[in-house]
C-alpha cells in the first residue's frame, strides 16, 4: 500500500470515535472505504445496479445516525455488512425485479485485501469478458435461493470467513457451509451444459 494510501486509510477505532463526533472526514473515510464492498453485497443480493447504490447510501446515512448504539462486540466491517445484507433483504421482498446484469468492474480503492474473482477451474480464461457467458453465470445466480446466493456473494466475491458469515446473517456455522455448499453445486449444475460446449468448441 502506497504512503498516500495509507494517510487516507482509517483504523476501526478513529473511525469510530470520529464518526461519533460527528466528523465530516471521518464519515468520507467511511464512505471511501467501504463503499464499493457494500455495494458488491446489495449487487449480489438484489441483482439492481441503481437499487444497490441507493441501498448503500442509505446503509451510510443508518450508519451516522446509530453510530452511538455501535457495540464494540462486533467490528465494525461486520456490523456495516450486516445492516447492508438486512437492507437488501428488505427491498429485496418488497418487489420483483427483472434481472439486469452489471457489466462494469468495481473497483475498491485502498483495499489490500480484495478478494480474487470467483473461478471454478473449468471456467473459460475469459469468461468475464464474454457476453455469453455472462449471461450464463448471471442467470444462474438469479435462480439460487436468496440464503444460498447471499453467502455465495459474503464468502465467493466479498471474502468474509465462514465465522464472519455466520455472524453477519446470525446463523450457525454449519448452515454457511450448507448453503455455501448448495450454492457451489447448483451453479456447477446450471453452468454445466455451456461449460460442455466450450469445452467441445475449444477441442475442434
Amino acid at each position: 500500500m502506497s504512503n498516500s494510501l495509507k494517510d487516507d486509510f482509517w483504523s476501526e477505532e478513529r473511525l469510530v470515535f470520529g464518526l461519533v463526533q460527528g466528523q465530516e472526514e471521518a464519515y468520507n473515510a467511511l464512505v471511501r472505504q467501504f463503499q464499493n464492498r457494500l455495494f458488491g453485497v446489495a449487487y449480489g443480493i438484489t441483482q439492481d445496479r441503481e437499487e444497490s447504490l441507493d441501498i448503500v447510501q442509505e446503509v451510510f446515512i443508518k450508519v451516522f445516525k446509530k453510530i452511538r448504539y455501535f457495540k464494540h462486540e462486533a467490528k465494525l466491517s461486520t456490523w456495516l455488512h450486516r445492516i447492508t445484507v438486512n437492507q437488501s433483504l428488505n427491498i429485496k421482498r418488497s418487489w420483483k425485479r427483472r434481472f439486469k446484469w452489471f457489466h462494469q468492474t468495481i473497483e475498491m480503492e485502498a483495499d489490500v485485501h480484495k478478494p480474487e474473482p470467483y473461478r471454478l477451474s473449468d471456467l473459460p480464461e475469459t469468461r468475464y469478458q464474454e457476453k455469453e457467458f455472462e449471461r450464463e453465470f448471471a442467470k444462474a445466480l438469479k435462480e439460487l435461493s436468496t440464503d444460498a446466493r447471499t453467502v455465495f456473494v459474503l464468502k465467493e466475491l466479498e471474502g468474509l470467513s465462514y465465522d464472519e458469515i455466520a455472524e453477519v446473517l446470525n446463523i450457525k456455522r454449519g448452515t454457511v457451509s450448507s448453503r455455501l455448499f448448495f450454492a457451489r453445486r447448483e451453479l456447477r449444475k446450471s453452468l454445466a451444459a455451456y461449460l460442455d460446449k466450450e469445452q467441445k468448441n475449444g477441442s475442434q
